[in-house]
Order: structure tokens, then C-alpha cells, then sequence
């Protein structure tokens, strides 16, 4: 008789089961499986009804997404989410409570600046509670041992990709930004072989022009890296490799610092490990 392992009790596992489970699951499952990931903080603290409406299922659907991880509910699952996001972010919202309570003694200004702050330092102490180190040290030796490396970032990841070909550029760095100026990506992307390698930085909602341009490139046999913001992601099913990064945000604006901050990890890494092997 096959043993049934009891479901996972930390947030790392039930992430891992998810992402493992996600692929064979039905639909509707698929779908929350996807929210929960993207939306970890809505899955704590929201109501079984709040969290169906914006997931866009029935509340049973809930329900049975647990049962089929193990749990003997949806109660029972969301305590996972909590025991490790509740005194982190519930210390962070009342941090910004206060800012806009005291908005009549302070200037709008300075509460959105004071918003933007916490948003940038909750997203950079996520980042290094969650960066697996094996994925960015294999990021790093597929990046540095490329021939010529095409940086692909469009829309709002634009000037993230953008700063990687400026400072790979100053450190000898041979990189390539595939900027679609006149509408040529397709054919800047033509030109990487397997020798070179793509990163590719994207997040919800995914530029259409990023995923396709990589696709195109993996088609071709190019090694690809991502950043990107979850295991659903269309980079992450694409790339041999992907950093996942969820950005917090403050009135609705997403905080870019987190991104930034691996990005310029990853740009002295890369040189720092072509140094090291010249």
C-alpha cells in the first residue's frame, strides 16, 4: 500500500508542490495554483470569497485546490501562506497606515515617498529571504561563459535591460540590447547562436514581444536565463534556467528596486567570472 505523505507545513515546500503539481492539475485548479503563487499576500489574508473574485472561481474551487495539495481545507492551507508573510507584512501595512493617517501633517509628497521606500525595502528583504543561490550562480556561469550576451526586456522591464547593456558594456562585457527600435528585434535576435546566451526579463502582464522573441531564440538553440515573477510564467517554461522576483508596490505602482538590485548582481558577477576565466 502506498504511504500518503502529509501535505507540506512551510511556505518553500507548498510552493515547490505547486509548481510540481500545477501542469497535471484541471483548469480551474491550474488557475488558482497561478494566483496563489503571484498573489501569496491576498492568499493569507483574504476571505474564501475575496480571494474566488479575484482568482475568478468559485469559492469551492478553493476548497478543492487544498484537498488535492493534502489539506483538509482551504483554512488549513492558507496558514501556511500565513506563518511565513504575516509579521513581515502586516508590519510593513501599518507602517503605511501611519503614513497616510498623519497625510494631514505631512505633504502628499512625502507619504508617497515614504510609500515607495517601504515598497522598495519589503521588496529587496523578499529577495533575499527567497533567491535560491544555486540558481544565481547558474545564471551567472551560462551568462559569462556566452560569446555575446542579448539582453531582452521591453515595456516596463525596458530600463532594467537597458542598464545591463550600459554596464556590461564599461566592464568588456560584449552584450547586445534588443531595444525593437523600428521594429527590428526579430531580426536583432536572428544573430544569437548557441554560443551566446539570452536574458530575458519580463512580468505580469508578460510583454508579448519578450515571450515570443525568446521563444524564438530557444528554437534556435540559444541558452536562455529570465527573470520573471513566477514558475507560471511563459519565460520560466521557456528558460533553462530563471530567477523569480515579485516585486511589492505602493497605490498600485510596482516597486522596481529588487530587479535592479539583481540586475546589478548579475552584471559584476558576470564580469568578475569572465575575469576569473581569461
Amino acid at each position: 500500500m502506498t504511504e500518503t505523505l502529509p501535505p507540506p507545513r512551510d511556505f518553500a515546500a507548498l510552493k515547490a508542490l505547486i509548481a510540481e503539481r500545477a501542469q497535471a492539475l484541471p483548469k480551474r485548479l491550474t488557475q488558482i495554483a497561478s494566483f496563489a503563487l503571484e498573489n501569496p499576500d491576498e492568499i493569507a489574508f483574504g476571505t474564501v470569497s475575496s480571494i474566488a473574485e479575484q482568482a475568478q472561481v468559485q469559492p469551492s474551487t478553493l476548497v478543492r485546490f487544498s484537498q488535492a495539495l493534502g489539506y483538509q481545507g482551504f483554512s488549513d492551507m492558507q496558514e501556511i501562506f500565513r506563518s511565513r508573510l504575516r509579521d513581515r507584512i502586516l508590519n510593513y501595512d501599518e507602517r503605511l497606515q501611519q503614513l497616510r493617517e498623519h497625510a494631514r501633517e505631512t505633504s502628499k509628497p512625502n507619504v508617497i515617498f515614504h510609500g515607495f521606500c517601504e515598497a522598495s525595502a519589503k521588496s529587496i528583504a523578499a529577495l533575499q529571504e527567497k533567491l535560491d543561490p544555486a540558481s544565481l550562480d547558474g545564471a551567472v556561469e551560462q551568462l559569462a561563459a556566452a560569446e555575446t550576451i542579448y539582453l531582452i526586456g521591453l515595456r516596463r522591464s525596458f530600463p532594467i535591460a537597458s542598464y545591463m547593456a550600459y554596464a556590461l558594456g564599461k566592464l568588456g562585457v560584449r552584450a547586445i540590447l534588443v531595444d525593437a527600435v523600428g521594429g527590428l528585434a526579430a531580426e536583432q535576435i536572428t544573430f544569437a547562436g548557441p554560443k551566446d546566451a539570452v536574458l530575458a526579463i519580463s512580468f505580469t502582464p508578460y510583454a508579448s514581444e519578450t515571450v515570443s522573441l525568446t521563444r524564438a531564440a530557444a528554437d534556435k538553440g540559444v541558452p536562455i536565463v529570465s527573470i520573471t515573477d513566477s514558475p507560471f510564467s511563459p519565460l520560466a517554461q521557456t528558460a533553462g534556467l530563471w530567477i523569480e522576483i515579485s516585486e511589492a508596490n505602493f497605490e498600485g505602482f510596482r516597486s522596481m528596486a529588487a530587479t535592479l538590485t539583481l540586475a546589478m548582481t548579475l552584471t559584476v558577477a558576470i564580469a568578475e567570472r569572465r575575469e576569473q576565466g581569461a
